[in-house]
C-alpha cells in the first residue's frame, strides 16, 4: 500500500505474525526496495505480530538504519502489547515513533514536528515572512 506525500510515497508493509530469523530475512528482502528510494517513508503494520525475537528486533533496526541513511524514516503502527514490551525490554522503543493506527502513522509524515515551531512560540519572539521562507 502506498500513499503519496509531495510526490514521494509512504509505503505501508504488513509484518508477519512470527518475526523470527527466517521470516525476518524474507521480510527484509520484501521491504528493501522501498528503503533504497531517496527519503524513504515506511510504515510497518505490526497488528499481526504475535512472536518477536532478537532477529525480529534486528530487522526492525536494520529497516530504520537503511531509511535513515537516505534521510527517511520508519514508523510502527498497531503494535500489540507483547511486541511493545519486547521493544521496551531491548531498549529500542524510543528509536521508533509508534502509532495506534496505520492512518495515524501515515498522516504523521504530513505533519511538521513540534520543534519546528519552538522559536515562534517563545514569548516576545516574532518571525517575518522573509525568515519563514528560507
Amino acid at each position: 500500500m502506498e500513499n503519496m506525500i509531495a510526490g514521494r510515497p509512504v509505503v505501508v508493509k504488513q509484518l508477519p505474525e512470527k518475526l523470527s530469523l527466517e521470516q525476518s530475512r524474507m521480510f527484509f528482502c520484501e521491504v528493501e526496495p522501498s528503503l533504497t528510494a531517496d527519503r524513504p517513508r515506511l510504515v510497518l503494520d505490526c497488528s499481526r505480530v504475535r512472536e518477536l525475537d532478537n532477529a525480529g528486533v534486528q530487522v526492525l533496526l536494520h529497516c530504520l538504519e537503511e531509511a535513515m541513511k537516505r534521510n527517511g524514516d520508519v514508523k510502527l503502527a498497531s503494535l500489540p502489547p507483547a511486541a511493545a514490551e519486547i521493544l521496551e525490554l531491548t531498549r529500542i522503543d524510543s528509536l521508533f515513533e509508534v502509532f495506534e493506527s496505520i492512518r495515524d502513522a501515515v498522516n504523521s509524515f504530513y505533519q511538521l514536528p513540534a520543534y519546528a515551531f519552538e522559536h515562534v512560540l517563545e514569548p516576545g519572539s516574532s518571525i517575518s515572512a522573509s525568515e519563514g521562507a528560507t
